[in-house]
Order: C-alpha cells, then structure tokens, then sequence
C-alpha cells in the first residue's frame, strides 16, 4: 500500500471515529441539562445505536456490498447523518430526539463496514497494514473529548453541531476515497448476516459459557457509556468528557498487550483481570466523589482500557481460535450481533431503567446505581471461575 493511499484512509478512520466520539459520550449529559430527560428515556436513546447494529448488517451485506461502491455509499449516508445530527442539535422534546437519534444510528453504523471495508480492499497485507490505519480512528475518538472540553460545549447541543459539520466534511470527503466497487455476486442471506452457521461452537461448553457471560457484560458496558460522563459532571468534574479520554488512551495502550498475554496467561485469566476491572471501576466510581477520593473517579476512567480489551477484544481472539475455517465469518458476526447489537441493547434499557428506579426527586442516587453494575460484574466473575473449564489453552499461531 503505497504512503498517499495510507494517509489518505488514516484521515478517513480520524472523521469517521472522530464524528461518532462527539456526541456518542456526552448524549446522556445533554438529555439531562438540555431536554430533561430521565434514566429511561437516555437508556432509550443509547438502545438506538444498538438496534441500528443489529439491522446494519442487513444493509450492507444484503444490498452496499452488491449494487454500490463502498465509498459512495458511505459519503451519502455522512452527508444524511449530519442533517440529522443538526437536526439533533435543534430538537427540545425527548420524544422527537428518540426518532432522530434512530434514524441518524441506521445511516451512522453501516458506514463503520463500509469503512473497514475500504480500508481492506486497498491493502496487500491487512493483518500488518489494518491496525496501523485503524489506530487513526481512537485518535479521532480521543481529539474529539479534547475539542468539547477546548469549546466549553459538553452539556450543551453544540456536541451535535460539531459532529454534523465533521460529518458533512466526511461525507464529501467519502468521494474522493479509492474506488471500493461491489465485488458480492449474491446478496448475503439473513442466515449468514446474523452468523447463524457458528451455532455449532455453542456444543462447546467453555465457549458457551462465555457466550453467556459477554450478553451479561455488556450490561456494565452499557452504564459506562450511558451514565459515566453525566455522573462526572454532577460530581463537580470539570471538562469530564476530556478527561474520559484517558480511558480511550487506556484502551489503546491495553490493546498492544492483549496478544502477548493471550498465550501466557490463557482466555479464564484474562476475563477474570476483565471482570475484576469492571467490579473496581464501579467501586470506583460508587465511593469517589471530587474531595479526598478523587483518585478513584480517575482510576475508574483509566481501568476502561482493561475492562473493555481484556473481555471484548479477548472474545474477538477467542472466537477467532475457537471457529474453523469455515464459520470464522459467521462467528465472528455472531459475536458482534449479540454483543453490541442484542447485549448492548438489554444493557443500556436496563441501565435505564435502573436509574430511573435510583432517582428521588429528580437526584439521581449515584452510589446505589453503580453498585448494580458492580453486583453485575461478580455474577460474571463467579460464572466464569465455577463453570468456565477449557480443556487446554488456546493461542496465538506465531
């Protein structure tokens, strides 16, 4: 891959993270300040991206990958998405935003295949070339905290208006990419889109176990994204949305010791640092405040690298070792289905109803809520020491 064609999908995976870490951490903040909203109705608006993961497949395996080039696909649905996120920007009642934020969700999630998809077709070596561009993406997400904490904008609609001009420029950007042509010659059957063909690893008993356990972890996930930034914010934390970029920072880091660890300390350990992470988080965040345990607020933003790349990440490579040539793509699109798809959309209605159920008198009971994740967390851990057993251990090919 030459140097211009890098620099080129680097600045493309920059926008398209860019867009999506502008309003995606600060929403339930907004809904509260700006549309007073309630635990319910913020833990509603999270579930439309989940949906929208759900369905997206749909589109791009059934119809993008066949008829049209990626690229243009991908500039129209930027372009659509930032009239609804202006739209966004201007709407006063929870009921309307719900419905924009839906719409805006099914234009948004397509493009993240569609962008995976023209990075991959320009490459010679994706497995070496891939995280190199892919990196640019966190970057995106992390610059994008940084700029609402610069412009003073994280509680209010201004998070929409920055997201929609970056992406109107990303959608006209999406023009000018490399040509991606459809190469399918067959639509994608619902079978294949939803992975049903991997239902056979669910003869596995360790496998199945984790299965389980990751639904159940994307309920803890669903607080984090949800509720964190606005429990900082009425913690009395300045510029919160730019100091959650250290968890970006935090995962980014994590990641490059995930391969390394995959073969030491094998799958069972690697979820159990997971999940204890989770449980220290949300005892973190259950018993810091902006006084002398201010250290704690910190530390649950910083354990975000270990408490997402030590389960999710690690269940990618799981998945990965456990399939056969033949369903690798099936499972792989499993896992994603039910985790931020199905997980994710259980996780954040739950979320929200559980702090609609903490709120007196319009106060949201911080400390009993984050417990709930917590308590969360070591059924998982305890799931995982008990019935998790692996014959042997898996790795990494070297």
């Amino acid at each position: 891959m030459k140097l211009k064609t890098s620099v080129v999908l680097s600045v493309m995976m920059f926008l398209q993270y860019y867009v999506w870490g502008s309003w995606y951490v600060t929403m339930g903040t907004f809904m509260t300040k700006v549309l007073n909203a309630t635990g319910i109705q913020i833990g509603a608006a999270y579930s439309a991206l989940a949906i929208a993961t759900m369905i997206s497949p749909f589109f791009v395996g059934m119809i993008a990958d066949r008829f049209f080039a990626a690229q243009r696909v991908m500039g129209i649905l930027h372009i659509i998405g930032a009239i609804l996120l202006f739209m966004a920007s201007k709407i006063t009642t929870n009921s309307a935003f719900y419905w924009v934020i839906m719409l805006y969700s099914l234009a948004y999630m397509p493009t993240i295949a569609l962008s995976n998809s023209v990075a991959f077709r320009q490459m010679s070596d994706p497995g070496k070339q891939f995280p190199l561009v892919r990196v640019f993406g966190t970057v995106g997400w992390v610059i994008s905290g940084f700029m609402i904490a610069l412009f003073g904008i994280e509680q209010t609609p201004g998070t929409f208006t920055m997201a929609a001009l970056i992406s109107a420029g990303l959608g006209f950007y999406s023009f000018f990419l490399p040509d991606t042509p459809p190469q399918a010659k067959s639509p994608s059957s619902a079978r294949s889109v939803m992975g049903v063909d991997a239902f056979v690893l669910f003869r596995d008993k360790p496998y199945l176990i984790f299965f389980i356990a990751a639904i159940f972890v994307c309920i803890p996930l669903s607080f984090y994204f949800g509720f964190a930034n606005l429990f900082l914010n009425q913690a009395g934390m300045q510029n919160a949305a730019g100091k959650m970029v250290m968890g970006q920072i935090s995962e980014a880091l994590f990641i490059l010791a995930i391969p390394f660890l995959f073969n030491r300390i094998g799958v069972k350990n690697m979820v159990l640092i997971g999940m204890t992470a989770w449980l220290a988080r949300y005892l973190c965040f259950a018993f810091g405040d902006m006084g002398p345990n201010v250290w704690m607020l910190y530390t649950g933003i910083i354990l975000h690298g270990v408490c997402y790349d030590f389960f999710f990440v690690t269940g990618y490579m799981y998945t990965e070792k456990k399939s056969n040539e033949r369903i690798k793509s099936a499972s792989q699109g499993l896992f994603t289905f039910v985790t931020y798809g199905l997980g994710m959309f259980i996780g954040t209605w739950f979320s929200g109803f559980t702090t609609a159920y903490y709120t007196v008198e319009g106060v949201y009971q911080w400390r009993s809520i984050w417990m709930v994740p917590a308590y969360i967390a070591v059924a998982v851990l305890i799931l995982f020491i008990f019935f998790f057993k692996e014959k042997r251990e898996i790795g990494i090919a070297k």
